[in-house]
């Protein structure tokens, strides 16, 4: 018996082995790998014309979150879309995964690649902090801001006591998510274990594009250092710069990860309240509510998004 399972984990470790080492051939980058200063950033360019469209994706989201949304803005604009490092087909980084080295480092391949402002910057969740972080940063370069459901500056402060009450555990930590992906578990049931993370048309890539070592190190080192990009642009005032905030019309499923129907209440209260604190940023800011979006506004209304950032061009 011993024998036979010993068998069967070293099948789903050689397994998985093989089958990851196909990805890379099935599944090379779409954009161009650029130098962002020691490592490599993946950077998906289309689209002509001024100013340059910039998508920054959330937490543990890649250029290929946003769909179809980059090509319809191509229509009209430069659009585009980027994995941080570590992500998806981006070398991983040697610098710390805050805010600050993010933002200089995707500027500095932006240079690189001749990929000059003005900038018109979209951020979804946290990627939206990482955003407001680049306007401020490189302002003169910057003439709008599109915040998609965005993480709020006080999220962390202003949740961390609901979450306590909760005994909320967070997300699993990296070397058991890198343990489950190379012992072929994650490709064998990905329907099963991403039930409810990621949305079913995008799981075949996921587990070969993105599910790697260096992303769930990324992710997870984004995540413990996303307090430092809060402070970094708590009460931020960026003049009359243009600003839409687009607010998730429904609430999040706090049942899912274990948070009671109370907390899950709060929780909701404090993220929407967050939303529209970011008004507060500039003196040319508007709210916009996605009534059919939960969190993932992006997918659910992929048009809203469209719509705000070509009404925001013109």
């Amino acid at each position: 018996m011993a024998a036979l399972l010993l068998l069967a984990i070293g099948s789903g470790f050689a397994y998985e082995a093989i089958a990851s080492k196909q990805s890379h051939r099935d599944y090379p980058p779409p954009g161009k790998l650029v130098d962002a200063g020691g490592y490599s950033l993946h950077l998906v360019k289309a689209g002509t014309g001024s100013p340059t469209i910039l998508l920054e994706a959330g937490s543990g989201e890649t250029s290929l979150s946003w769909r179809q949304i980059p090509d319809e803005l191509a229509e009209f604009a430069t659009v585009v879309s980027y994995d941080r490092a570590g992500y998806a087909w981006s070398e991983s980084a040697n610098s710390e995964r805050t805010g600050e080295n993010i933002v200089h480092e995707l500027h500095a391949a932006l240079e690189k690649e001749g990929i000059r402002g003005p900038y018109l910057l979209v951020g979804h969740s946290l990627g939206g902090m990482y955003a407001r972080l680049f306007a401020e940063t490189y302002r003169d370069e910057v003439v709008g801001l599109v915040l998609i459901d965005a993480r709020p500056e006080d999220d962390a402060r202003d949740t961390a006591e609901i979450l306590k009450q909760e005994k909320f555990a967070g997300n699993p930590s990296a070397s058991t998510l890198k343990l489950i992906k190379h012992s072929g578990l994650l490709r064998l049931f990905k329907d099963e274990l991403l039930k409810g993370q990621v949305a079913e048309e995008d799981r075949e890539r996921f587990v070969n594009v993105i599910a790697k070592d260096s992303f769930f190190e990324a992710k997870e080192e984004e995540g413990n250092l996303a307090e430092t990009t809060e402070d970094a642009i708590r009460g931020q005032r960026l003049g009359s710069l243009p600003v839409r905030v687009i607010a998730r019309g429904m609430a999040q499923d706090y049942a899912q990860a274990g948070i009671s129907e109370e907390g899950g209440r709060k929780l909701e209260s404090i993220w929407q309240a967050g939303q529209r604190k970011m008004l507060e940023i500039s003196t040319d800011s508007r709210l916009i509510v996605a009534e059919k979006s939960g969190h993932m506004v992006i997918h659910d209304q992929p048009e809203l998004v469209v719509e705000t950032i070509r009404s925001l061009l013109k």
